[in-house]
């Protein structure tokens, strides 16, 4: 049996095989069946698609299952169903072969003559991925430049061998035929005949430079370039190095991240970066990381740094512990300095003399008063004065304290502002602020008392509370705890004190709204001998009395003057200077209080919740005791023994009243 036919002269480029990855035009189909159909192709819609010619056709196959296939693709057979499309430049059809098939007498009954046309289109069929093949005895093939082939006998046989009834002639793709399928004995079943043919296509019928030119109709999107078909005219897209995706799509081209998966690089780390990807050498070595890293290594440079940071770090520690060693001798040396110059030997000497109850004063050190104090932060200040600044402390045992930071003592005044630390560590009333140790190897000396919550009593007096407002009952029950502190201090003590300093200020409150006598920062302590001692004129403005003031000489009687202050400071509730007073009137409280007594009135300058609470009686009492300790001469005024008893028995009249 001869077979003929007619060849089809191929003139294609090689191209790379790939696996098609989908990507349709965004709002277009991108399956027909199981085959994807990426863009420039498209379905259902001409606009899915480049141009009328890669406008597909999907349709249901005599089996009601989708078929696709070439629109412009012509031929003798309904067969030409796509069964891949790939973006590199390929699409697989498929076609039946021709063939010739003759009875047992050797006569042809049933033939079959292929003829395809692809039209003027992109696509013509691939000279390096088709095989054109032939199969049975005595045939033979033949072909012009359109794919067309037929199969006939060369000569006619009496017989035809029951092994080779038909003769085929096809074109197929050399990657996926096996010749086994195709044996003399095969006779034709149609439908099952047809062989994958490879068709390639390119974009447009132009150069790559011709189409840049025209950048409205250049086909190849971002990160995309255009690459020339080898043989003839046209071009094709395809990604940039390190992007992947449709290259035919406007951002079709997706960096690929090279890092993601098994490490491309020979040593080192991968970095990814937009079209690329950086190798970065281990630690110790150098070098592009892609090919080669060199040096010597992180382990050799380990070991080395190892020994080297081990006799550094061995020196280290020992100039770290040589410069702790001196710094401590430096700060014990410094501590001592200090503790000499705060008048540390002198308070040994006392507390060792054995005339001092030693419990009763402790020496706290800088480093505990330090970490009390949370060094000294200024959110813990409770006030600041001409004195010091006072801050709220916590002892290790949690016990709250107050811890004042003094000015720097003159060394002339070392043994009396130690007399007074033991004299005042052993003060023992309810109505004075205990004073629980002190810390001299600071630079400032520092003083340690109780802690009192509750404020001062000008807080409440000027800056009044709506919710707890002073009672006229706890104004009489505070002034008279002062007195009787004043008297103790004056008379009661082992050796007399004299405060110099009282003021609203100076009175605390406790937590059961006692009175506590605070500050004691310019007290003097006297012998009791002594009726005055001489000092540079020290004090507040408004409770300083006038004869201390142009005298220098400071009694008793001057500590009475500033507590007659403080009893008209309860009574009228107004500070002891204020400048909403006219000048008349008097800017000095003191004044304008005996102004008022002078002319009768005062019960227009009293605090209206004095006047409204208080026995008016008790209240004229109270004003004329004030009155008496606020006359210029202080031999006219009272002891603070005699100020105790007046307001102790006004506030026992007081208290009766409250419990008929």
């Amino acid at each position: 049996m001869w077979v003929f036919l007619p060849m089809v002269v191929l003139s294609l480029w090689p191209v790379a095989a790939s696996t098609a990855r989908s990507a349709a035009k965004p709002g277009c189909q991108e399956k027909c069946g199981n085959v994807s159909v990426p863009y420039p192709f498209g379905i259902l819609e001409p606009s899915c698609a480049m141009n009328d010619y890669f406008f597909l056709s999907c349709t249901s196959n005599y089996e009601g299952h989708l078929e696709l296939s070439l629109a412009k693709m012509t031929t003798d057979s309904s067969s030409q169903s796509i069964s891949n499309i790939e973006l590199e430049g390929t699409v697989t059809v498929g076609i039946y072969p021709a063939f010739s098939c003759s009875n047992e007498s050797g006569i042809e009954n049933y033939t079959f003559s292929q003829s395809i046309s692809l039209g003027s289109g992109p696509f013509m069929f691939s000279d390096t991925l088709n095989i054109f093949t032939a199969t049975g005895c005595a045939t033979t093939a033949w072909g012009l430049n359109s794919l067309c082939y037929s199969v006939s006998s060369a000569y006619y046989n009496s017989s035809v061998s029951d092994f080779n009834p038909c003769g085929f002639a096809f074109l197929a793709d050399k990657r996926s035929l096996k010749i086994s399928d195709w044996p003399l004995s095969r006779t034709t079943i149609f439908g099952t005949d047809a062989t994958d043919v490879v068709i390639e296509w390119v974009v447009k019928n132009e150069t790559c430079e011709q189409a840049k030119a025209n950048t409205s109709a250049y086909a190849c999107g971002t990160n995309a370039d255009c690459t020339y078909h080898e043989i003839d005219q046209g071009y094709r897209c395809s990604c940039n190095k390190g992007f992947e995706g449709n290259p035919y799509l406007k951002e079709g081209c997706q960096d690929i991240n090279e890092c993601e998966g098994k490490n491309p690089c020979q040593e080192g780390t991968c970095t990814n970066t937009i079209g690329d990807y950086k190798c970065r050498c281990p630690l110790g070595k150098h070098g592009d990381g892609k090919t080669r890293c060199t040096g010597a290594g992180i382990i050799i440079i380990i070991s080395g740094v190892g020994v080297g940071f081990g006799a550094i770090l061995f020196l280290f520690i020992g100039l770290w512990w040589v410069y702790k060693v001196f710094k401590r001798k430096r700060v014990e040396k410094l501590k001592r300095k200090y503790f000499k110059r705060n008048g540390g030997l002198l308070l040994q000497e006392q507390l060792s003399s054995g005339e001092v109850n030693v419990e009763k004063i402790k020496m706290f050190s800088s480093k505990e008063l330090d970490k009390a104090t949370d060094h000294y932060n200024a959110n813990r200040t409770l006030g600041q004065g001409g004195q010091g600044t006072v801050y709220k402390g916590m002892l290790a045992d949690g016990k709250i304290v107050a811890v004042k930071k003094s000015k720097v003592i003159d060394e002339g005044n070392l043994r009396q502002f130690i007399n007074e630390i033991v004299l005042l560590s052993q003060i023992n009333h309810r109505n004075v602020v205990k004073l629980l140790g002190c810390c001299l190897e600071t630079e400032l000396p520092l003083l340690v008392y109780e802690f009192i919550p509750n404020g001062t009593l000008y807080q409440f007096l000027h800056d009044p509370n709506e919710e707890f407002p002073l009672t006229w009952e706890m104004r009489l029950r505070i002034a008279t705890e002062v007195a009787g502190a004043l008297f103790y201090l004056h008379s009661a003590a082992s050796i007399a004190i004299f405060h110099r300093d009282i003021k609203s200020t100076n009175i605390l409150l406790d937590e059961k709204y006692r009175a506590k006598v605070a500050d004691f920062g310019i007290s003097r302590s006297i012998s009791v001998d002594q009726t005055h001692v001489t000092t540079m004129v020290q004090g507040t403005f408004g409770y300083l009395d006038p004869e201390y003031f142009q005298s220098s000489h400071f009694t008793d009687k001057s500590d009475v003057y500033s507590f007659g202050v403080v009893l008209v400071e309860l009574l009228t509730g107004q500070k002891a200077i204020s400048f909403t007073r006219s000048e008349e009137q008097g800017r000095s409280l003191a004044t304008y209080f005996l102004m008022a007594m002078e002319s009768n009135c005062l019960f227009d300058i009293l605090d209206p919740q004095v006047v409204k609470q208080g026995k008016e009686e008790d209240l004229v009492m109270v004003a004329s005791l004030a009155r008496r300790c606020l006359r210029l001469n202080g031999k006219e005024r009272p002891t603070m023994k005699e100020v105790t008893m007046v307001l102790e028995r006004i506030q026992k009249s007081e208290n009766l009243i409250v419990q008929r």
